[in-house]
């Protein structure tokens, strides 16, 4: 298990993250032109708070009236795209876009959804900790099923059927992006689970099993050997727990021996993610 200690250090090196970004001189902008920040904050029903979010479309939104797009819903917005906006670097999903299509000639809709600041651990909890307050995880999973995404299929031409709608997230939005596979099956069928917060609750293993998975879905794990002691276990012990249910029907756990837990490393996966949950192929 996570040594007490790094369980109490991590909600704070996280505050100290913010706040030294609040403070830091400003870095370039790194967002390609295909990014938008959207003006339009929503409300989250339940926590009397709003959110932005931030969109990248696919090169050939502009010029192909008539197609219709995958979406990716991913957390963390501020650091999925630009460097400026982020407090520990970002992913580059927009570069790795773009990348694909060339490569793979897939072209998908992100949508990232900013994160609370100091309220991201409540917000991404879908389970009490006695350590860090009130757990917000099921009013922010109701308020990206019932207010986000109808809201962006409402406004882009996405394909809003399950099997073309993905989540990803890292963290406390790993932990976040493998409980909302579970509780929206009718909406979700793919879950990038990026060195996910399961130490935070044993709860993420019972609702597993109580909640097994349809046979479509397709859900990749992945875990750095240097994120702590109880990472890489504790991913296994997930990928064990999901065959158990014997409900979904295609797993991966990709464990990198020499990786931390940073952006870095979740950007040097998320092009194997990806082509994984999309079952890519090379042009």
């Amino acid at each position: 298990m996570m040594r007490p200690i790094l369980r109490r250090l991590i909600p704070c090196l996280l505050l100290l993250a913010y706040a030294c970004s609040a403070f830091a001189t400003e870095r370039a902008a790194t967002a390609a032109a295909n990014v938008q920040v959207l003006d339009t904050l929503l409300p989250m029903p339940g926590l009397a708070r709003e959110r932005r979010l931030r969109l990248f479309l696919p090169s050939s939104y502009g010029s192909a009236p008539e197609r219709r797009y995958p979406v990716i819903y991913m957390h963390d917005g501020q650091n999925l795209f630009d460097d400026r906006s982020s407090y520990a670097g970002e992913w580059g999903v927009d570069e790795t876009l773009l990348a694909l299509e060339r490569s793979h000639g897939f072209e998908a809709i992100v949508v990232g959804i900013d994160n609370g600041g100091e309220k991201r651990m409540n917000e991404l909890s879908p389970w009490p900790n006695p350590k860090f307050g009130a757990a917000e995880g099921e009013a922010y999973a109701r308020f990206v099923v019932e207010v986000v995404k109808p809201w962006i299929d409402a406004r882009y031409r996405t394909r809003p059927g399950r099997e073309a709608t993905a989540l990803i997230g890292s963290s406390m939005g790993g932990l976040i992006t493998h409980y909302m596979l579970h509780r929206y099956p009718e909406v979700f069928t793919k879950a990038g689970v990026f060195s996910p917060s399961f130490w935070f609750s044993a709860s993420a293993y019972d609702y597993a099993r109580q909640h097994p998975l349809p046979g479509d879905s397709r859900v990749y794990l992945y875990a750095g050997g240097k994120e702590g002691e109880s990472m890489v276990p504790d991913a296994q012990r997930m990928l064990t727990t999901l065959r158990q249910t014997g409900g979904t029907q295609t797993l991966s756990l990709l464990v990198d021996p020499a990786a931390q837990h940073n952006e870095a490393a979740w950007r040097q996966q998320l092009p194997a993610a990806l082509i994984w949950l999309f079952e890519l192929k090379p042009r």
